[in-house]
């Protein structure tokens, strides 16, 4: 009668805990019934009673219960105010069991959770959660989604991003002088956007270890469209393996922390001094608690636009690291801004590098310039022909870019610096140039808090860009503020305004905030989903 009751309270929590986990629950019942002996044969604890732990988060930030989960993890029981969800609020990894956003529950793990695996391919599935994978820290992460099917043979998950944006540039018209004396025109914006849209298609094949995103780009304010493919073979937390398409890991926000940042796009120094992305390999890790890498090896430093062929023999190299020595993380994909409220002092320490011999990529119907993705700090492109010189064109450049950056986030609180070294050198060109190399400096400075928490986030920043002076160029800033309100009990719906105080931008893109040149003021109002 006790184990009969038993399974009846546990048939109840099935629409909390998920089927899977409730059959398992079930199974670990009957093995604990049956295995345990009682008190008079033993007269001790039974060894597979040792083998639970109630683990209780009273904050978003991560508590651990430590145990050898080599065997696997299971939720035999949620008993706390918030659902206890796979990949959302619980997980594991070679440290425990850890649970967040105030998940309360009673895992079992070691040998217990051998006596009660389930084969995948015969037990019901949670709908809801795909399977949970190693943080990949790209800057393309999909959304959890929605799971579709899996079986023996993998999985498929879909889940999306959308934005919806408008932005006013004024002056409506203007010109500025670049640093040989020229005078341009600065071309202004006023308009409004489905702005960019990615659709992801993810999940495993043949192991959860080999795993997939395809992913449907596109960025309609400049007519982008791309389907690609990331793959990818988790070995461990220490180490993984990936191929594809990923940004080249030069500063923070190319790793994974998008689209968790203050506004819906970068500031004006991380947007100037930043590399792109390109097609390659690269290695991801957590080397000991808290202290991660990631090193990668592309063909060049921006993908779109080029062909194989326009391709040299160079690679571009970059790498990073960063170290949360107090928390051992930094909230949900390293973002910006502490949605999450954390109630112990988090920490970011990092440095990034990316070099690259860079190629002007010539039209050949037109001559024009395809690679756009440098330009020096009076906005200039520095393929353009007389960008240094009048009537010379430069055909290659070294780019390289070392950037420090430096984070912390408690109760609501963000604040962010990232420190920034740009060397353009090793010119080949079609004439004499003035100049050997060119060192350009800058940083921004990040700040945010939430009046309202998980509502109301307000938030400030300014960048700082310091031209060569002994090339002949000047400096930019721009100073901002803004407001995030979240609508619904999630990170992931928001609508952003914000305000921009832009002084001489060196940066001229359609994707982002800024155009070239410009003096003046920049509004913007946002909408934005992540499923």
């Amino acid at each position: 009668m006790h184990l009969g009751s038993r399974q009846l309270w546990l048939a109840t929590r099935v629409t909390r805990i998920g089927i899977a986990s409730a059959i398992c629950a079930l199974l670990g019942t009957v093995a604990t019934a049956a295995q345990s002996p009682s008190p008079s044969e033993s007269g001790t604890t039974s060894a597979a009673a040792l083998l639970r732990v109630t683990c209780v988060a009273n904050s978003a930030e991560r508590t651990y219960c430590t145990g050898d989960t080599s065997a696997g993890v299971v939720l035999i029981k949620s008993n706390g105010p918030a659902d206890c969800l796979l990949g959302r609020t619980w997980g594991y990894d070679q440290r425990g069991v850890w649970v967040t956003e105030r998940c309360s529950g009673e895992f079992a793990f070691g040998g217990l959770t051998q006596q009660v695996t389930v084969d995948p391919t015969s037990a019901p599935q949670s709908p809801r959660e795909p399977t949970p994978r190693i943080e990949t820290w790209g800057e393309f992460d999909p959304g959890d989604g929605f799971l579709v099917a899996r079986t023996k043979l993998g999985e498929l998950a879909i889940s999306g991003y959308g934005l919806v944006r408008f932005i006013d540039q004024t002056p409506a018209s203007q010109t500025f002088i670049d640093h040989l004396g020229n005078e341009r025109s600065t071309d202004a914006r006023n308009d409004v956007f489905p702005h960019r849209i990615i659709v992801y298609l993810k999940g495993w094949l043949a192991d959860p270890k080999l795993i997939y995103t395809v992913f449907f780009w596109t960025v309609n304010a400049t007519d982008q469209r791309a389907i690609f493919i990331n793959l990818g073979y988790q070995f461990s937390r220490k180490f993984s393996v990936y191929a594809g398409i990923a940004g080249n890991p030069g500063t923070r926000s190319l790793q994974g922390s998008h689209p968790y940042w203050l506004g819906h796009d970068r500031v004006l120094a991380d947007e100037f001094f930043r590399p792109y992305f390109g097609s390659g390999v690269w290695a991801q890790g957590e080397a000991f608690p808290g202290f991660w890498y990631n090193a990668m090896v592309g063909n060049s430093n921006s993908q779109l636009g080029v062909t194989a062929v326009e391709l040299d023999r160079r690679y571009t190299t970059s790498g990073s690291a960063w170290w949360m020595p107090t928390t051992k993380e930094f909230g949900p994909r390293g973002g910006y801004g502490d949605y999450e409220w954390h109630e112990h002092v988090a920490t970011r320490f990092g440095v990034s590098t990316t070099q690259s011999r860079e190629q002007r990529y010539t039209d050949t119907t037109t001559g024009a310039t395809t690679n756009t993705t440098l330009r020096l700090a009076d906005s200039v492109n520095v393929f353009d022909r007389g960008a240094l010189t009048p009537g010379v064109t430069i055909d290659l450049v070294d780019f390289r870019i070392l950037s420090f950056d430096a984070g912390l986030k408690y109760r609501g609180i963000f604040l962010q610096t990232e420190i920034y070294h740009r060397w353009l050198d090793n010119f080949q060109a079609d004439g004499v140039l003035p100049v050997d190399s060119i060192l350009d400096r800058g940083y921004y400075v990040q700040a945010a808090f939430y009046p309202l928490p998980k509502k109301v986030e307000l938030y400030g920043a300014t960048s700082q860009i310091f031209g060569d002076k002994n090339a002949g160029f000047g400096n930019a800033s721009e100073y901002l503020a803004g407001m995030n309100f979240y609508p619904f009990d999630t990170r992931n719906i928001r609508l952003n305004l914000q305000l921009i105080d832009v002084n001489g931008s060196p940066v001229s893109s359609t994707f982002g905030y800024y155009t070239a040149g410009q003096d003046g003021t920049t509004f913007s109002a946002a909408f934005s989903v992540l499923f």
